[in-house]
């Protein structure tokens, strides 16, 4: 693939970091492209590579159907080593300037507040990375400095503290103004917002339009979760309540977060006899292709938001079981509870279903 695709003239920058990221870039343009003379145009797509094989195998992916759709992309091995992040900010400080709008994935990412510092773009987006954006949507209003809900309630570390202009300066440019116009783009249910922030719904329709209807099976599939590899939950606690699922729903599949830990996924299946599932795409892409169990089971993630709406239409039922208090670890941020319980409550078409006992 070559990084220097539709390099030239874009009018439209997009910054993502994760398939899910990529996901809704792709529905925003799609939303939006009866706004545009050339629907499509101008858009490039820049893919800040992590690290992780899962997240980069999805992320080449969603990479190629970004390419269906006619969207140049170009990948940058953003933290290929110490002296990866100059020549990636080097490389794209000339798009930068000319950009007249900026997309993003991550506000709360050090990578996208550096660039945004450099970028003249008076017309900034910013695209789901999940519940993260009700959290920052509640902090830009409240002009707080942006920290992601998991690590709310610790003190700064050293690095937090030498990068606190570059964030300070990052949220000014996200606050709008006079001049400058902000998006958030989102499947999220954001109540209010700062002043001059539109909120536009994602519906998915994008997911709808390209994939599915999918076959339905007569099982239920599971959706893991990260919340131990993010030191909020218990493992011991989280694979009691997997294994208790499991067998009060008759799950079969277990869909592995990219995030997750190849140990603590070996000991699921060895101890759950679920079978293990890496999906190659997001999830929201992998349930509207099919085959997808009539009952999905989920702890508070993202997914309870967004696969009702993928899933419009089908008779696929998602369940939310919440997490016990019992479960965090005694480094869990004080807003975990608070703020997981939030996710859930704030859904809309799911199924409820009490904490699991892990005792």
């Amino acid at each position: 693939m070559s990084p220097r695709a539709g390099s030239a003239g874009s009018h439209t920058l997009a910054f993502v970091e994760s398939p899910v990221q990529l996901l809704n870039v792709l529905e925003w343009a799609h939303a939006h492209a009866h706004n545009d003379a050339a629907p499509g145009a101008g858009l490039t797509l820049v893919v800040l590579s992590p690290n992780d094989p899962m997240t980069r195998g999805q992320l080449r992916r969603m990479a190629e159907l970004a390419r269906d759709e006619g969207h140049a992309v170009r990948w940058e091995e953003a933290r290929g080593g110490t002296t990866a992040p100059f020549h990636t900010i080097g490389g794209l400080t000339p798009l930068l300037r000319r950009a007249r709008r900026i997309v993003m994935g991550d506000p709360f990412s050090r990578y996208v507040q550096l660039l945004l510092t450099i970028t003249r773009a008076q017309d900034l987006v910013v695209v789901d990375d999940g519940t993260a954006t009700m959290e920052f949507v509640a902090q830009l209003a409240r002009g707080e400095r942006l920290v992601r809900w998991h690590r709310r309630g610790g003190r700064p570390g050293p690095r937090d503290v030498l990068f606190a202009p570059v964030s300070a300066a990052a949220r000014r440019r996200l606050t709008p103004s006079d001049s400058r116009t902000v998006e958030v783009f989102s499947s999220m249910p954001i109540e209010s917002a700062p002043d001059g922030v539109r909120i536009t719904a994602n519906d998915f329709s994008w997911t709808r339009a390209r994939f599915g209807p999918p076959r339905i099976t007569k099982t239920a599939d599971m959706v893991g979760t990260s919340l131990v590899e993010t030191g909020v939950v218990d493992p011991d606690r989280y694979l009691e309540a997997v294994r208790a699922l499991a067998k009060a729903h008759g799950a079969t599949r277990y869909f592995a977060h990219r995030r997750e830990s190849a140990d603590k996924l070996h000991r699921l299946a060895a101890e759950t006899g679920l079978e293990i599932v890496r999906p190659d795409l997001p999830l929201e892409l992998i349930a509207r292709r099919g085959p997808i169990g009539r009952t999905i089971l989920s702890f508070p993630s993202t997914v309870v938001h967004t696969l009702p709406l993928a899933l419009v239409g089908t008779d696929v039922r998602v369940a939310v079981c919440d997490i016990d208090p019992s479960w965090l670890t005694q480094n869990a941020s004080p807003r975990a509870q608070g703020f997981l319980s939030g996710v859930t409550g704030t859904a809309r078409d799911i199924h409820r279903l009490s904490a699991v006992s892990t005792v």
